[in-house]
């Protein structure tokens, strides 16, 4: 029995270890993601992706708000650091070339909405560009505002990244 709690004991530690430092299950609570990631949709967040390489173009990542809010917002990399991006009628234009993208979805195309045209904007050094695949229903790098002044808030800070979603379960 004594043998057992101690398995038991070590397992339960292991387990532990491996979600705060390394993997973590989550699930997607809005449509910001869709069409590529649902509702409710359960997937593992890699802690480990950025410990030694910076996000790329086209990953999705995890991090915290730059809001303030105190969940943790799943989105598409779009610009990284020296880029210039734009959004033009709601097309994303990349350091002067129009993005061609398949992921995303416009569930109000014919409305013109906060974000949908802005810049031409230079990423800053340890900054990122994101927005979400469901460009018209995401809160995002095109739409954020800082809620105490409601200024513009641009860039995620690359300290806000906590990991990059690897998988779906």
């Amino acid at each position: 029995m004594k043998r057992i709690l101690i398995i038991i004991i070590i397992t339960l530690a292991a387990v532990l270890a491996v979600r705060e430092y390394a993997y973590e299950p989550m699930y997607i609570a809005s449509e910001s993601m869709a069409p590529t990631l649902y509702v409710g949709q359960r997937l593992i967040m890699d802690k480990l992706a950025f410990k030694f390489r910076s996000p790329a173009r086209g990953e999705i990542i995890v991090f915290r708000s730059p809001m303030g809010q105190e969940h943790e917002s799943v989105k598409r990399v779009i610009a990284v650091p020296g880029d210039t991006v734009e959004l033009r009628s709601k097309d994303v234009w990349l350091n002067g070339e129009k993005l061609f993208e398949i992921y995303t979805q416009h569930i109000r195309p014919n409305e013109v909405l906060d974000g949908d045209n802005l810049g031409p904007l230079i990423v800053p050094k340890d900054a990122l560009f994101v927005m979400g695949d469901n460009r018209d229903c995401s809160d995002d790098s095109a739409t954020w505002k800082d809620p105490a002044t409601g200024k513009k808030i641009y860039f995620l800070p690359l300290s806000s990244v906590t990991g990059k979603i690897r998988g779906i379960y």
